[in-house]
């Protein structure tokens, strides 16, 4: 996509479209476009700043939104201070789980786990997260994988929380991801690394991700920040 060029557009992971809502159910819709041009299914940093966005540009005077994606309706609360929004929670709904027909073969290095957070994630725990470029790179197209693959590196930091690096489908490496940092706290999990509260720390920025014992969801918070404004042209 020309507006997410670093070089010769704005530079970005994606773009992101905001409409009305797409069902009854919901408040607003939202699609996401990856830096390659293929459409996303959900993105969790996207639907925070969504909230944001809606909030403070006046379009909702609601603080708990209902958006549509792809992947199903999402519910965002807001805590809101002063009329800004200081973080967003997202309930990210129920992750699928790893089945037998998500699985890597055992000769493969980086053996990890499957989950679905409305897209497919592999994490793999590793005190190698610089092998985000080389391996992400190929694990995302592999052949376990026919729609391709978020392909997450995690290491336990002790005390601190569970430190990432993310190669994302159709954008590649990324400052952050917010469904892929969902998916790495179930995975901890799943592998008794951690509780059901985990701190997941990326190069972008820190996510706070709970996997509610309660009603199996997955609850997402954290921040979102205005960059710049501007207008663009239509590609031609």
């Amino acid at each position: 996509m020309l507006w997410s060029d670093r070089h010769r557009g704005i530079g970005s992971d994606g773009l992101v479209l905001i409409g009305p809502a797409s069902a009854n159910d919901a408040d607003f819709s939202m699609r996401i476009f990856n830096a390659d041009g293929s459409e996303a299914m959900m993105c969790g940093n996207a639907s925070r700043c969504v909230g944001k966005y809606l909030y403070e540009r006046g379009l909702t005077t609601q603080t708990r939104i209902r958006l549509s994606t792809l992947s199903g309706i999402k519910r965002l609360d807001l805590d809101v201070w002063q009329g800004k929004v200081r973080q967003v929670t997202v309930d990210m709904g129920m992750p699928v789980l790893e089945d037998e027909s998500q699985f890597l073969p055992s000769q493969d290095p980086g053996l990890g786990t499957f989950v679905s957070m409305g897209n497919p994630h592999y994490v793999i725990f590793t005190d190698r997260l610089d092998q985000v470029v080389e391996l992400g790179s190929r694990l995302e197209s592999h052949a376990a994988f026919p729609e391709r693959c978020n392909i997450e590196f995690a290491q336990i930091e002790q005390g601190q929380g569970i430190r990432t690096r993310v190669w994302e489908r159709g954008s590649g490496m990324t400052m952050a991801c917010g469904t892929g940092a969902c998916a790495t706290a179930v995975a901890a999990v799943l592998t008794s690394r951690a509780g059901r509260k985990s701190r997941i720390l990326m190069d972008g920025g820190t996510l706070d991700i709970e996997w509610s014992g309660r009603d199996g969801h997955v609850y997402m918070t954290g921040p979102a920040a205005f960059t710049f404004d501007g207008e663009a042209p239509l590609p031609q």
